[in-house]
């Protein structure tokens, strides 16, 4: 048995500045707290509908793919010496990271209020509450 009060924190990022503080909040955590820190990008399979015929499908999934490593990249970087993993979920967002966090045995959920807008949404406010209401553990929302 451990001390560590949060023994894995899952972050959802979406690869924007507007989740940066959410980011920044779960890093610290995860340093005070030596936990784990496991990251997740959801690609919403929802958005490929809304796509222009113009743009093939496989070039929009490797845009979403392109944009998670890079995120991914940069927390890894901010996160100095805290370990972490990250995955690339597919399908709606709240739902798949719910799950996602049941699987896992994830302690805290810690995610932003708002995302990005228009064709490249991923995370909104509405999926964070459907996030504070389905959760199988803590969620912290940062502004």
């Amino acid at each position: 048995m451990t001390d560590t009060l949060f023994g894995r924190i899952l972050i959802a990022t979406d690869g924007s500045d507007k989740n940066r503080s959410a980011v920044d909040e779960g890093i610290r955590i995860a340093k005070a707290g030596s936990s784990i820190l496991n990251v997740v990008y959801v690609i919403d399979t929802g958005t490929f509908s809304s796509v222009s015929g113009d743009i093939p499908i496989g070039d929009t999934y490797r845009l979403f793919q392109d944009e998670a490593q890079n995120a991914f990249a940069r927390i890894r970087s901010l996160a100095g010496d805290v370990p972490v993993e990250t995955s690339i979920l597919e399908g709606r967002p709240a739902p798949e990271i719910v799950k996602f966090a049941a699987a896992q045995g994830i302690d805290l959920i810690v995610i932003g209020t708002q995302g990005k807008k228009g064709f490249e949404r991923l995370l909104l406010g509405s999926v964070a509450e459907e996030i504070i209401r389905s959760a199988p553990c803590k969620v912290l929302v940062v502004k």
